[in-house]
């Protein structure tokens, strides 16, 4: 029998907490929930939850400061709700690790849809093993892993699929909406600045120089490729 998935869902909006809660446990989710961010990081660090639904604007802790301390210990998927339309709010989120965001108010359909796609890169079986290797960077499909010159790299899934994209063809130029088409598997909200911040958190990562980076080149007005000689 399979194991349900856990789903932390931290909102200081018990209305709405409630109502996430009731919608995911129909759809056969395990869900706990948190009315703020510190109390969402005590749930997280006790259920270790297969993804979190986290809000941005919540008491005691803030959704950023709960990223900024979560994402030190573990790459669990977040997914960030957010009222706030401002793009800045949403670049952030991502800056600080979170795999994606919808914006509230959303419909549940939508909310789901972006959990199994979510869910999907974070536990997505590679067919075969499979490893690959570029420079100093490899690749393993397998178990979802990647290292530099022998180091590990953590990266969170939407960065793993991302980079495994950009590795499988190098030279291949990818345009910004294939990517994030291809990280989505839909395009509920086309914001295309949602690539660059996920490829600036990757180049932070893998890089020598983030500054002038020798692996992931920018294509200018089209997209990113990854360099090979």
């Amino acid at each position: 029998m399979t194991m349900s998935k856990t789903i932390l869902v931290a909102d200081d909006k018990a209305n709405l907490r409630n109502l996430v809660r009731e919608y995911l446990e129909a759809e056969g989710f395990r869900v706990v929930i948190a009315a703020d961010g510190r109390e969402a990081l005590f749930t997280a660090r006790q259920e270790k939850p297969d993804l979190i639904l986290l809000d941005i604007m919540m008491p005691e802790m803030s959704g950023y400061d709960f990223l900024r301390a979560y994402r030190k210990e573990r790459e669990t998927p977040i997914i960030l709700l957010t009222a706030r339309l401002e793009e800045t709010d949403k670049v952030m989120g991502l800056e600080l690790g979170a795999d994606d965001y919808v914006t509230k108010p959303f419909g549940m359909k939508e909310l789901v849809a972006r959990i199994h796609a979510v869910l999907r890169r974070a536990g997505r079986p590679a067919l075969e093993p499979q490893a690959l290797t570029l420079g100093n960077l490899r690749l393993d499909k397998d178990s979802r892993t990647v290292t530099s010159s022998g180091r590990p790299v953590n990266l969170t899934p939407s960065e793993f699929d991302l980079l495994h994209t950009l590795m499988s063809t190098p030279g291949r130029v990818f345009a910004r909406s294939e990517l994030l088409l291809k990280l989505q598997g839909t395009t509920f909200e086309n914001v295309e600045r949602t690539i660059d911040v996920h490829i600036r958190n990757l180049r932070s990562k893998i890089e020598p120089d983030p500054s002038k980076p020798i692996y992931i080149e920018t294509v200018f007005g089209v997209g990113y490729r990854f360099h090979h000689e």
